[in-house]
């Protein structure tokens, strides 16, 4: 007896042990590429079979770049460490991934733009995809790091990239590396705050070893967001950082508005109709060199204020409040930032106001009180 609950202990911590080992935050396998192709399975740059890429698997015009590699006169840039792929003309890469069904998960991957000025990347988890555009380049880096969210619907996830353009040349596309993902998990309304994920605190994996955080692209509805509960309702992404690397007012981590009046953030928050409601929110700025006057804007239905800061582009915070009396039962708060800016000492690197700890609470009017 005393053998046999041996050995049901022994099968369950197997089991456990397995089940977790299952999905992790971070990179997927060989998700920075650095697990080269063999000699044999690459002609130059391009690679010449489907599972030539450990852990992945191709389709279509693929190159494996190192880091330091030309073309023509013009250096190839690799985001972080020593390879990245380049995807051609309807070439695609993926990857199968353990997931658990009905969770929703972000992905975060680091992209450059090669050729053409028009290139995208079209990512996926069927049957959600998203195309997201990458001819804005927020940095002077040559690239910039992504997220895209998906709800999984079985137990794997098939993660695919693929490059929906048609370049002349059709070795041209976007450089991709850096693959990661994230477990979101669902923000609640609770009786300190009636928006959700007010303090930004769940979003995409940041990678730990870059200072550039993590754009949430334009056009981002909340049902599928990498930034749960918030929308991204204009034609330019927003920034999502972390305090590893940024001045952040409270938490670990904001949002940072890098596009001016086309990069804003927006919830839809429950209210009743008459009632009184004071939005509370933070803004300051990153401490990434982004100076200036500022000025926030926020919305609460009708009722808007604007909020001036003047940055030193060394970190600090004010904070502001918006008071309003609800006109409908969904009342929709949004955030933009008035002005367009660039990084003081990189005149190419966009950057903006920062966002953070948004609290809407209902209050009574002094004739509540009184009665």
């Amino acid at each position: 007896m005393r053998g046999f609950t041996l050995l049901v202990w022994v099968l369950l911590c197997f089991a456990t042990c397995h089940s977790s080992s299952l999905f992790r935050d971070g990179l997927l396998d060989n998700g920075n590429f650095e697990l080269a192709p063999k000699a044999a399975d690459l002609n130059g740059t391009i690679v010449r079979s489907s599972n030539a890429i450990p852990k992945w698997t191709i389709s279509g015009f693929v190159e494996y770049i190192k880091a330091g590699q030309k073309q023509g006169d013009m250096l190839l840039v690799v985001p972080e460490g020593y390879a990245a792929v380049r995807l051609g003309n309807e070439a695609s890469i993926k990857q199968d991934l353990n997931v658990t069904k009905g969770m929703c998960y972000a992905l975060t991957f680091s992209a450059a733009r090669t050729c053409a000025q028009e290139e995208s990347l079209n990512v996926s988890v069927a049957p959600d995809f998203g195309i997201l555009p990458i001819q804005t380049l927020y940095s002077s880096n040559g690239w910039d790091s992504y997220s895209w969210a998906f709800c999984a619907l079985s137990a794997i996830a098939r993660i695919l990239l693929h490059n929906p353009g048609t370049d002349e040349d059709p070795a041209c596309g976007p450089l991709v590396d850096s693959i990661a993902i994230r477990a979101l998990y669902p923000p609640r309304p609770t009786s300190a705050n009636l928006l959700k994920n007010g303090d930004f605190e769940e979003g995409p994996y940041v990678f730990p070893n870059t200072s550039w955080g993590v754009l949430i692209p334009p056009n981002i509805e909340d049902d599928h967001s990498p930034l749960p509960a918030w929308m991204i309702e204009s034609l330019k992404a927003v920034k999502y950082i972390d305090s590893a690397h940024f001045s952040v007012p409270r938490g670990q981590r904001a949002v940072e508005l890098v596009g001016g009046k086309e990069s804003a953030i927006a919830q839809v928050a429950r209210t009743i109709i008459g009632k009184t409601y004071q939005l509370t929110f933070a803004v300051g700025d990153a401490s990434n060199s982004c100076e200036g006057s500022m000025v926030v804007e926020a919305f609460a239905g009708r009722d808007t204020v604007k909020v001036p800061y003047e940055s030193r582009g060394k970190g600090g915070y004010k904070r502001a409040v918006l008071r309003f009396v609800a006109t409908a039962t969904r009342t929709r708060i949004m955030f933009l930032s008035t002005y367009y800016h660039t990084r003081s000492d990189d005149y190419a690197s966009l950057c903006g106001p920062v966002v953070d700890d948004v609290k809407l609470l209902s209050v009574r009017k002094p004739a509540e009180v009184s009665a």
